[in-house]
């Protein structure tokens, strides 16, 4: 979604680069450049003008850092301005020391209000809670049934005893939610309500009716991040018609400019709880300021990336898959296993665009294809567990067998096969000689004697020749040891970015917290 903005401001920051001090008509110029891009954004004006000042204030005041030349002066500043706009620090929900606790969804029809109930139901199930559905958005035709469907997606029961499409009173059906979640022990009520396509007095009314019922311990604001400077006036409407304590922002995966996220909190004082960045269930979780704001300025996001991991990965089977790595008896099987699990993790041009650096290949990662991936998994099921176990076994009459049965050709198996071959060799060799910077142990080994009885000094790489640790295409195959991704031990062998282009070097990425370090 930040794509453009993103864009604008790396050039922005590009021009600064090389310059030895900030003069005051390099601030100017750089503000001008940021100010336009905010509102080419669709960030509300107000909240652009504030930004721009703080900047201007703090940049004109800064003590040049020995550390920082001039351009990562301004992006420390924008970061930090950022994160404050966008609501300073994670919020929670508030939880009632006396279950259930009561979630209402408020906002106009359209905004994903439905959909974000369930994923959050969703997500509380996943938090350890017993969430309760309640269906009280009776105007909208098949509300009632798409909460139901949802709700058995999600393995989140629905309270739904009205039938929707005009029939029942939705403040009744909301009361009564809350008193099935106390019968039946749910600790936390989620309540859908009724939208329209523009804010009226009706649905505020409704709206306000549902809240002094059920008395709920937080209102979420449901606003999608697409509709720009209308999100600003709708919060506004809402604020002041029902009021409400956070923000949940949704469709976060489109192509809109994305202003509503930068703008709803400075305009409304209500942070922003909740982020939905898909069309799945599991697409929706906390909303990190730091994070988001790191992923405008094209740093990555490497704590969310470590959270997809660990949730992704079975930690036992990801230990099993990295010693077989090492020693050379990683199968196909295996690569099956984790290549599921890297499925798992959403697509592949995001995990990648999670990356700090990333940025600058956008343009061939936006061209990655998840069905390529599907490809491969095809090719591998089309095998017998005997070509999985061992594919040296692998002559020309099985691959043709493969090929038909993938619904591939024959050249994408070989090539699948070839690069698996070489991906093994490569850890092979890192476990027995190690790569210079790569951060391997190497294996003990006899020390070769002089002809002087003296140990013989290990040879020193050649300069210049640092392996990236990468499969031809250019795909790292693995993170560096120590704090690396939980159980990723590397991106499919045989994946590459279109047209070879190659990714950078992150054998020097280091993704440990600063309280593992020694």
């Amino acid at each position: 979604m930040f794509d453009a903005l993103a864009g604008k401001l790396e050039t922005t920051f590009r021009a600064l680069r090389g310059r030895g001090r900030l003069s005051d008509a390099d601030i100017d110029a750089t503000l001008r450049d940021i100010r336009v891009a905010l509102l080419e954004a669709d960030v509300a004006l107000p909240v652009v003008r504030d930004f721009v000042d703080a900047v201007r204030e703090r940049a004109r005041g800064a003590q040049l850092s020995q550390a920082l030349n001039p351009a990562q002066q301004v992006i420390a500043i924008v970061n930090d301005e950022l994160i404050r706009i966008l609501g300073g620090q994670t919020h929670r929900l508030r939880f009632a020391k006396n279950p259930p606790t009561v979630i209402m969804l408020a906002g106009l029809q359209g905004s994903g209000k439905t959909t974000a109930a369930a994923k959050l139901a969703r997500w509380l199930a996943r938090q350890g809670h017993t969430p309760l559905l309640v269906a009280a958005d009776l105007q909208r035709p098949n509300a009632v049934e798409q909460l139901r469907i949802l709700g058995e997606r999600a393995g989140v029961p629905v309270f739904a005893p009205e039938p929707g499409n005009g029939v029942g009173d939705p403040v009744k059906v909301a009361e009564a939610g809350v008193g099935e979640a106390r019968r039946k022990l749910h600790d936390v009520v989620v309540i859908d309500t009724a939208g329209r396509l523009g804010v009226d007095a009706e649905m505020m009314r409704q709206a306000a009716d549902i809240r002094d019922a059920t008395e709920p311990h937080d209102i979420l604001f449901v606003v999608d991040a697409m509709i720009g400077q209308d999100a600003v006036a709708t919060a506004r409407a809402f604020l002041d018609g029902v009021g409400f304590d956070g923000v949940v922002l949704t469709k976060l995966d489109g192509d809109a400019r994305g202003g509503a996220a930068l703008s709803v909190v400075s305009v409304t004082g209500r942070n922003i709880l909740f982020a939905s960045t898909g069309e799945k269930l599991d697409d929706f979780d906390v909303f990190h300021p730091d994070r988001m704001a790191s992923r405008i300025l094209g740093m990555g996001d490497v704590l969310t990336l470590i959270e997809q991991a660990q949730a992704a990965f079975d930690a036992e089977q990801a230990a099993q898959a990295a010693q077989k790595l090492t020693a050379g008896d990683f199968t196909l099987d295996d690569f099956l296993e984790q290549l599921n699990a890297v499925r798992k993790m959403g697509p592949i041009a995001g995990i990648l665009g999670m990356i700090p650096g990333m940025s600058q290949f956008k343009d061939a990662i936006s061209q990655i294809d998840d069905r390529d991936l599907d490809r491969v998994t095809a090719i591998i099921r089309s095998m017998t567990p005997a070509e999985r176990a061992d594919p040296k076994i692998l002559n020309g009459s099985r691959r043709a067998r493969i090929a038909r049965g993938a619904g591939v050709t024959v050249t994408e198996v070989n090539g699948l096969v070839d690069r698996f071959f070489q991906a093994k060799a490569m850890m092979k060799q890192v476990a027995g000689g190690g790569f210079p910077g790569m951060g391997f142990p190497r294996k003990a080994t006899k020390a070769a004697k002089s002809k002087k009885g003296g140990k013989k000094k290990p040879a020193r790489p050649t300069p210049g020749k640092r392996a990236t640790g990468a499969i031809p295409g250019g795909i790292p195959t693995g993170f560096p040891s120590g704090g690396g991704l939980p159980g990723l031990t590397g991106l499919p062998p045989g994946f590459r970015l279109p047209g070879n282009t190659a990714l950078p070097d992150l054998s020097k990425l280091r993704l440990s917290r600063p309280e593992d370090e020694e």
